[in-house]
């Protein structure tokens, strides 16, 4: 079966000086288009606003065919030069935007989950730094300008693994995101990191279905061939846990859909 949408997806990819257009936006349309996928939200980085251009989203919206539908929404994390700027970015075009994720990629200036970066983890005791990372979470997910949690155990990335029982961590992570209304998201990304696991791992995705909390399913492509990669192995995953339905989003309400044959 072909799940039908995806809620994290960086038209932009890691490059500052691209911009939206319609050959760029249309890449993504017919990739949607032999993938089955009818709802899609864009979600490029806050840092990268500058190539976010409405006038050609809306050019773009206009082309699709009346069974596709492509959602403008950004990703806000806590990069610690260039967040205060997307925040005010978000705060200003907040009603032209669809959805907002929120991520967590630093714990203080060291960018975590970056290659060039990762032997800074044998300066850290792993467990702390696990708590640390959740705690970010916590304050990312209290944000009012945020629907979503993104790729919500991303510290794993490079197989660094707590040796001590963080179940209470996550469950007060669950509990925060729960209360504060946000989705969380089911993303395939992790399945082409050298963590090659899922994110969240199947831990917190059982706790979060317990906390009956509502998911949107993801990507995070940066690149049109990775929009809905591994759907089949993330339907095998929602089939497991008994999910029923997933999020998405117009002008950050949430609508529920079902998940068919599943």
């Amino acid at each position: 079966m072909t799940l039908f949408s995806d809620y994290h997806n960086h038209p932009l990819g890691h490059d500052p000086n691209r911009k939206y257009s319609l050959e760029l936006l249309g890449e993504w349309l017919e990739v949607a288009q032999k993938k089955g996928l009818t709802d899609i939200a864009f979600t490029d980085h806050d840092r990268y606003h500058e190539g976010v251009n409405f006038d050609d989203f809306e050019r773009f919206y206009e082309t699709l065919p009346a069974n596709i539908k492509f959602k403008l929404g950004i990703e806000l994390d806590n990069d610690p030069e260039t967040s205060l700027a997307g925040k005010r970015w978000i705060e200003k075009n907040y009603d032209k935007l669809d959805f907002v994720l929120g991520s967590v990629h630093f714990i203080g200036e060291w960018a975590f989950d970056h290659p060039s970066y990762k032997a800074e983890f044998e300066n850290w005791n792993i467990n702390k730094l696990y708590e640390t990372y959740f705690k970010e979470i916590q304050k990312t997910a209290k944000s009012d300008l945020v629907d979503g949690l993104a790729h919500l155990d991303l510290i794993k990335i490079f197989n660094y693994l707590p040796t001590a029982d963080l179940s209470w961590v996550f469950e007060e992570t669950l509990e925060i995101i729960k209360k504060q209304n946000k989705t969380l998201e089911i993303s395939t990304a992790g399945w082409r990191k050298p963590i090659n696991e899922i994110y969240p791992s199947e831990q917190i995705i059982a706790m979060a279905r317990q906390k009956e909390i509502p998911i949107t399913i993801a990507s995070d492509a940066h690149a049109p061939n990775h929009l809905g990669e591994d759907y089949n192995r993330l339907a095998e995953i929602l089939k497991k846990h008994n999910f029923k339905e997933v999020a998405i989003f117009e002008k950050h309400k949430r609508i529920m859909r079902p998940l068919k044959d599943l």
